[in-house]
């Protein structure tokens, strides 16, 4: 199901202004890791867009398809007060439905692959609900392997 806009999930007026900003003028991972996303990780129904605008914050990445939100953080937020926010914005996105990755700046510019590879099983493991559901064991149904 796509993400919708419900009325507390409308980005803010400051959020809607900073987006387009900061879209213009990515940092060196974020542009690494854009074309990444571009070039390595194309799937159906799995279309990312950058620096967008969710409530009152602008997320570095986001696949709506997915509920995906993708974060590349530099070292700035290494620090308490920085550590304090991310951990307020990822309580507020993963409310709305969102799973939040972090990833750091040295990651995305020494070790694309692992980055790559995290973000691609988050989208292969990304089941609607219903189907992550587990299996009683054993099944009403009958059947599975004897204990």
């Amino acid at each position: 199901m796509p993400w919708v806009q419900a009325k507390d999930r409308i980005a803010s007026g400051a959020a809607k202004r900073n987006a387009p900003t900061l879209r213009r003028a990515p940092t060196q991972p974020e542009k690494r890791l854009w074309m990444l996303l571009r070039r390595r990780l194309p799937q159906q129904g799995r279309h990312f867009r950058r620096q967008v605008a969710l409530g009152s914050y602008v997320v570095d990445f986001v696949c709506f398809g997915a509920h995906l939100v993708i974060e590349v953080d530099g070292d700035q937020h290494g620090h308490d007060v920085a550590a304090r926010y991310d951990a307020e914005r990822s309580t507020w996105l993963e409310s709305q439905g969102f799973r939040v990755l972090r990833f750091t700046n040295r990651q995305v510019m020494t070790d694309a692959d692992m980055v790559v590879d995290t973000i691609f099983a988050a989208l292969t493991n990304n089941l609607e609900p219903s189907h992550t559901t587990p299996t009683p064991n054993p099944s009403p149904q009958g059947g599975g392997e004897e204990r």
